[in-house]
This record gives C-alpha cells, sequence and structure tokens, in this order.
C-alpha cells in the first residue's frame, strides 16, 4: 500500500528514543524526510547514528519561546513540516497523597504545554498552506484515573480536547489534527511508571511490571513499532478523512464504547 509519504517533511517531537523513534524509522522507510526535536543532544546524537540522514534540534519545549524558534529553524533549515508527531513530554508519576499545586502545574508544563507550544505555531503555518496533519500521541492515562498519574492524566485529557477542537477548527483549511492513545508500550517512560506503581503498592518493579501485564488483554505490552504503524497511516494520505478521533491504542485491555 503506498500511503503518499515520499518527500514529504516530517517533524518528530521526543523523537529521539521510544515511540518517536520508532515514528521516525517507519516515516523514513515510507520515503519521508524526517526532523527530529528533543531536550538531549545526546539522545539525538545516538539517534541519528541509528538512522541516518535526519535533521536534529536541541530545544525544551516547556519554553514557548524555545519551541517557535525551533519551529522557525526547522521551517528555514529543513523544510515546510507536512506532518507533525508530537511525542515529547512525560509528566513525572506521583503519588495522589503527594501531589501539590506545584506538581499540577509541572504536569501541565511537560506533558500539555510541550506539545501546545508546538501546534499552535505548526498547525497556523499548515493553514496558511492549506494542508497539513498532526497527530499527537497521548496516553490512556487521559481515559482511565490511576492514583500514580493524576496529574500527568488530566494533562492527557486536555490534550485531547484540544486535538478535537484544533481539528474541528482547521479542518476546513486542510489540517488534520489525531490524538492515539496508547496503553503500556515497551518503552523507558513506562519502566519509569512501573518504580512508581512499586512504590505505591510496596513491591518490587518486576513484580509490578507482572501484575500490570496481567491486565493486558493480550497479556504483553505494545511495542514502539506497533504504535508507530499507526501512527504512519494517521499521517498519510490513507488516512485523509481521519481527523478530530482519539484514538485508544491498548489491545482492547480496556473494553469502552466512545
Amino acid at each position: 500500500m503506498d500511503l503518499g509519504l515520499g518527500g514529504k517533511n516530517v517533524l518528530i517531537t521526543g523523537g529521539s528514543k521510544g515511540i518517536g523513534l520508532a515514528c521516525a524509522q517507519l516515516f523514513l522507510a515510507e520515503g519521508a524526510r524526517v526532523a527530529l526535536v528533543s531536550r538531549s543532544q545526546a539522545n539525538l546524537d545516538a539517534a541519528r547514528v541509528a538512522l541516518g540522514d535526519v535533521y536534529t534540534v536541541a530545544a525544551d519545549l516547556t519554553d514557548a519561546a524555545a519551541a517557535a524558534a525551533m519551529v522557525a529553524e526547522v521551517e528555514a533549515q529543513f523544510g515546510p513540516i507536512d506532518i507533525l508527531v508530537n511525542s515529547a513530554g512525560a509528566a513525572r508519576r506521583t503519588n495522589a497523597e503527594d501531589l501539590s499545586p506545584t506538581a499540577w502545574h509541572a504536569a501541565m508544563d511537560a506533558k500539555y504545554f510541550s506539545y501546545i507550544h508546538v501546534i499552535d505555531p505548526v498547525v497556523k503555518l499548515m493553514a496558511a498552506r492549506g494542508r497539513g496533519a498532526i497527530v499527537n500521541i497521548i496516553g490512556n492515562g487521559g481515559k482511565i484515573p490511576s492514583p500514580t498519574h493524576l496529574a500527568g492524566g488530566a494533562a492527557n485529557a486536555a490534550l485531547m480536547l484540544a486535538t478535537a477542537g484544533l481539528a474541528h477548527t482547521y479542518a476546513g483549511r486542510g489540517v488534520r489534527v489525531v490524538g492515539l492513545n496508547p496503553g503500556l508500550t515497551n518503552t523507558e517512560r513506562v519502566a519509569e511508571g512501573l518504580v512508581a506503581e512499586a512504590q505505591r503498592a510496596g513491591t518490587t518493579v518486576d513484580a509490578a511490571k507482572v501484575q500490570a501485564i496481567k491486565k493486558l488483554a493480550q497479556g504483553r505490552l505494545a511495542e514502539p513499532g506497533e504504535i508507530a504503524d499507526i501512527v504512519v497511516f494517521a499521517a498519510s494520505e490513507r488516512g485523509r478523512y481521519l481527523t478530530g478521533a482519539n484514538i485508544t491504542v491498548d489491545g482492547a485491555s480496556t473494553p469502552t464504547v466512545v
């Protein structure tokens, strides 16, 4: 199946590892050109070794000015952004009893604003050109509350609303916006989350992982490449009528009708 991605310019935030890196690999395989953003230059350097010819920018996306400068640099040096994939940012896992206003603000900065600071300039550029696709990799924590992920889950829920609202606003101007909500995936972020779950339960990380996997309908974590498959399709010409949706991708572990 030709996804129509040849020569497209793709910007991936959080693209140096995990789901973002898997997306970069698949976009490149489809003939797209890829630019990656991460806070860590070292992670970007490692990603460039793994991927080959990609454009990289180190930026802290919780800073609106830094995010805007990054977008301007990519547009000027790499080319007009056809596809934006947001995979940067993860709120620190915190037990509900330990939350404070500071922790809630930090979660919004880490997850919500790290996306919005990039979406805002990019969606306007895309609308001016009359084309573009944005895929937000969000997370099921915005739909299913967890006692160690309430602040981050609230940021995820806000992103889902922003996704649907921006999709509606820009649909008539050729821009699509889609959200994906992965369940537990075999990434460093999920591994870090299991540490918090183990601490809350007073058990080991290995035991917490076993318990988490028992709750999954398919009996295993998703692999980053499996999420990337859906991201790339959603961003492609084959997904041209897909917009405004927030799609659960958890292997049927939360069987609900939405």
